[in-house]
């Protein structure tokens, strides 16, 4: 179906690209999670999230998906069980007759302090993203990328420290990875990443202290760290701090040349996604014997498959790229579930 993933017994999509009567939304990205569907049914925290984002009439009617707890649609169970993307990501685990499905939307093998950890489900089907299915996307440990800015932030006090990351789950990993390391100095956030670091907060995510630029003097924060999205962090906002030393937190920063093409000084190699190991790893955790490959880099994880002798197949689904690190894909076709 043009609209993305569906599931023709329940009559219901995941995560569709345009409105719908029935959805099921697997996280609060917005290329995954979009306003003007009819009834919306997801985890607790990502129909807050779309409610912060899009407003509280974001659809018309709405229902809380706890994990693990099975919810019947016509023929069809469905269960939603920790994806470790972002706070309330979950996979969506599909049975009828016989046949377990799980799609994954995004999702994470790393520990992350903000949200729950990815729990891999045995399958027949496993429907994978592949944002990073290339060899080269191996991620580092982020700690040891948080402990490269804090070093930074170390050897020139004299200069503010801006770090690009994605407003959702990326900035608050960052914020939490730094206070792990031990970093009690004031946090400071673009505004267009307080609404949903405060929603974190009251969900009991410890995040410090956070001070949001507007209230503050730019030119006294030399030496301090200041997290905004990545936009920010390139164009004129950004150059009204003292010498400012511009980082971006994202998987795409292992390609050293988009670093440079995007003037950024100080690459951070921390991914809310899988990498090829990792990627590689859970196919095997799930012991499907078929694997379907959205969006990213699909047809290599797709011959990894055929090596590994499972049934492999791409789906292009047109629509899901940028905020959750993945870039747009340009081809589209019709997929069910």
């Amino acid at each position: 179906m043009p609209a993305g993933l569906y599931c023709p017994p329940a009559d219901i999509y995941i995560d569709p690209v345009r409105p719908v009567a029935r959805a099921l939304i697997t996280h609060g990205h917005s290329d995954h999670a979009r306003s003007g569907h009819g009834s919306v049914l997801a985890t607790r925290e990502t129909l807050a999230i779309m409610a912060l984002r899009y407003g509280e009439g974001f659809t018309e009617a709405q229902q809380v998906a706890v994990p693990g707890e099975t919810i019947r649609i016509g023929e069809v169970d469905f269960r939603f069980v920790p994806a470790g993307h972002v706070l309330g990501s979950a996979q969506i685990v599909v049975e009828s007759r016989g046949l377990r499905i799980v799609a994954s939307g995004d999702y994470k093998r790393e520990r992350d302090p903000t949200c729950a950890g990815f729990e891999p489900v045995a399958c027949d089907i496993f429907i994978t993203e592949a944002t990073f299915g290339l060899p080269v996307f191996r991620h580092p440990p982020a700690a040891g990328e948080v402990a490269k800015l804090l070093e930074s932030v170390r050897l020139f006090p004299e200069r503010s420290h801006i770090v690009g990351a994605y407003s959702l789950g990326k900035a608050q990993r960052v914020m939490a990875l730094i206070r792990e390391a031990g970093y009690e100095q004031p946090l400071y956030i673009h505004g267009a990443v307080e609404k949903i670091t405060g929603f974190y907060e009251k969900e009991g995510i410890a995040l410090g202290e956070i001070r949001p630029v507007a209230r503050t003097d730019r030119k006294a924060l030399g030496g301090e760290i200041v997290i905004c999205p990545p936009s920010a962090a390139q164009d004129l906002w950004a150059r009204r701090f003292p010498d400012p030393v511009t980082a971006f937190a994202s998987g795409w920063m292992r390609i050293r040349a988009r670093a440079r093409q995007k003037g950024v000084e100080l690459p951070l190699v921390i991914s809310d996604h899988a990498d090829w190991d990792d990627l590689q790893a859970t196919i095997r955790e799930t012991g499907a014997g078929e694997i379907w490959v959205t969006h990213g880099e699909a047809e290599a994880l797709v011959h990894w498959c055929g090596t590994a002798g499972l049934k492999a197949k791409p789906l292009h689904l047109v629509g899901y790229g940028d905020e959750g690190e993945a870039e747009p894909v340009e081809e589209a076709a019709d997929a069910a579930v």
